[in-house]
């Protein structure tokens, strides 16, 4: 293993989960998401040697998902005219859609400080010292702020499946 192949493998595990929440954006779909991320990811490593900024290589990965889905949207969409429609399996996503908006409407009633904790620690994927020092306040009152909100969101969500 080359010292460019572990600069990669170092890149992509401290970039995967701001680039997978990128590429979600772009597609609304998880599993287009990671295959997007994937494909960009596979082409990012066979250039990775001749990317001179390393630092920029997030822009690289975004630029390239972005461009594959412009190769996407420029082709035209095969239909075929069948007699039965496909078997869609589920809801079409409307059961999360509503989980999703009653969660975020109970994150919104939060504290500020409670609300910021949880998307920097939760979507912007941040560690609690990150997160400490983002805020401006002590890892233990990040670790405080944390365990309240969930445990609000808990009581006011009992349904809905929150992880410890």
């Amino acid at each position: 293993m080359t010292g460019t192949e572990l600069g990669f493998s170092e890149f992509m595990a401290a970039r995967w989960a701001p680039l997978f929440r990128t590429a979600y954006l772009l597609t609304g779909d998880q599993h287009e998401a990671e295959e997007l991320l994937q494909s960009a990811l596979a082409k990012t490593c066979v250039k990775w040697a001749s990317i001179r900024e390393k630092a920029a290589a997030d822009a690289y990965v975004r630029r390239t998902m972005v461009h594959q889905l412009a190769g996407r949207w420029r082709r035209p969409i095969r239909e075929v005219a069948t007699d039965e429609l496909p078997d869609r399996g589920h809801a079409g996503g409307l059961d999360v859609r509503a989980d999703h908006l009653a969660l975020w409407e109970e994150i919104r009633r939060l504290p500020p400080r409670m609300r910021a904790t949880l998307v920097l620690r939760y979507l912007e994927d941040l560690t609690e010292e990150a997160t400490a020092r983002e805020l401006g306040v002590s890892v233990g009152s990040v670790k405080s702020q944390t365990h309240h909100a969930l445990k609000r969101l808990r009581a006011a969500l009992p349904d809905l499946e929150l992880q410890p």
